[in-house]
């Protein structure tokens, strides 16, 4: 009989609607002496069993939830079964390419919380976000070398998840040689380098793989603005789709070289790049009188808690602000949050303070999430964090 984590009266009510985040204020008390890592039943005041999942006292998440079937064991049949339902789901939606990448595994959105597994061409990198993960590695990594034949898996690491699980691991190769220099892909035709070793993230944004192509098309004849530009990716989508000019702007140096070099090896000479503050950035062009027909704003994620909503908010208002600043009349405003704290109505009222601050109409055209490779669990609404709006501004 494994250990029995009893929810509190009154709090069992997600779990059972397969929620899969037991927070320690929801936790009653705990029965046997589990080991943060271990299996454990999660269950009623009354005893009665909800879901199977792992637990771990030093993180805020108590226990993640893995299975609602008293009779399925956590164990590497289980694993298998999961990844290789995440896996065919990428083949059914065309997203197998050799060269391409693909976020083969979503922590919650494929029912694999704290699992966060990309494919670039033919390395994977593993992203642990839970020590549920990551004390199961040895298991997990053979599922995925048989399954995904890659040349490595390398793993990645957040400082701040670390610190919120209590775990300690290092980032490098877990399996297999690891790429000498950065991994070319390809993604709607265009070549990127990615530094899977030092790159943000896993190396690369592939949430926003579709929204850079729908934002391109809005870029034909214009001039583009790209803040927070990382490696290129919506300035290349732009310049590709015809872009008379376009200027990328991002705090790292690293990461605005990547950008120039992915530029020349795509051939597009229109696009440059330049390494600054984004928001001072953005108020010195104001000042010198420059003007874009598109200006797109994809900023790091500015509220890591729901305290820290009202703050971001405000740096997203000030931010778009400056945008429609800088744009010409009915210029074109792609706007972007991957802040999961902040709503779409937020993001949306947001906006609305923006529309009337600057006397300016703002017609959203289309509101965008993630790319099908990031799911949205119904049962967890917070796998659905990113909001791209496309808009025109009159």
């Amino acid at each position: 009989m494994l250990p029995q984590v009893i929810v509190k009266s009154g709090k069992a009510r997600p779990f059972y609607g397969r929620h899969p985040w037991v927070l320690a204020s929801a936790v009653e008390r705990v029965l046997g002496s589990p080991a943060d890592g271990d299996a454990v039943d999660v269950c009623s005041p009354q005893g009665r069993f909800i879901a199977r999942g792992i637990y771990n006292s030093r993180s805020r998440i108590r226990a993640r939830l893995y299975a609602w079937d008293a009779a399925e064991q956590l164990d590497e049949g289980f694993w298998r079964r999961r990844i290789h339902s995440a896996i065919a789901l990428r083949r059914q939606l065309g997203l197998d390419e050799p060269q391409g990448a693909v976020r083969l595994v979503f922590s919650e959105g494929d029912g694999l919380s704290g699992l966060i597994v990309d494919r670039y061409a033919d390395y994977l990198v593993v992203q642990p976000t839970a020590l549920a993960i990551a004390v199961r590695l040895p298991t997990i990594v053979p599922i995925l070398e048989q399954l995904a034949h890659p040349k490595a898996i390398l793993v990645r690491t957040d400082p701040a998840t670390l610190k919120a699980e209590g775990m300690e691991l290092p980032d490098g190769p877990y399996l297999g040689e690891p790429p000498a220099g950065p991994v070319t892909i390809v993604e709607h035709g265009l070549k990127f380098r990615v530094d899977l070793a030092a790159g943000q993230k896993t190396g690369f944004y592939l949430d926003q793989r579709d929204n850079r192509r729908a934002a391109a098309l809005f870029c034909r004849g214009r001039r583009v603005l790209d803040m927070f530009c990382y490696t290129g990716g919506f300035s290349l989508a732009a310049a590709q789709a015809g872009a008379v000019e376009v200027l990328g702007v991002d705090s790292s140096q690293h990461a605005v070289a990547l950008a120039a070099e992915n530029a020349a090896v795509n051939g597009l000479k229109q696009a440059s790049f330049r390494c600054g503050d984004c928001f001072q950035t953005m108020q010195e062009l104001i000042d010198a009188g420059e003007r874009f027909g598109t200006v797109i704003l994809d900023p790091p994620r500015f509220a890591r808690s729901r305290r820290n909503v009202p703050e971001a908010l405000r740096a997203y208002h000030w931010l778009n602000r400056l945008a429609c600043e800088l744009l010409e009349p009915e210029g074109m405003l792609v706007t972007c949050s991957c802040s999961g704290h902040v709503g779409r109505e937020q993001f949306l009222e947001m906006l609305l303070g923006v529309a009337q601050q600057t006397g300016r109409d703002i017609q959203i055209l289309q509101q965008r999430g993630a790319a099908a490779d990031h799911p949205v669990s119904i049962t967890c609404r917070e796998t659905e964090y990113l909001k791209c709006m496309i808009c025109r501004v009159k």
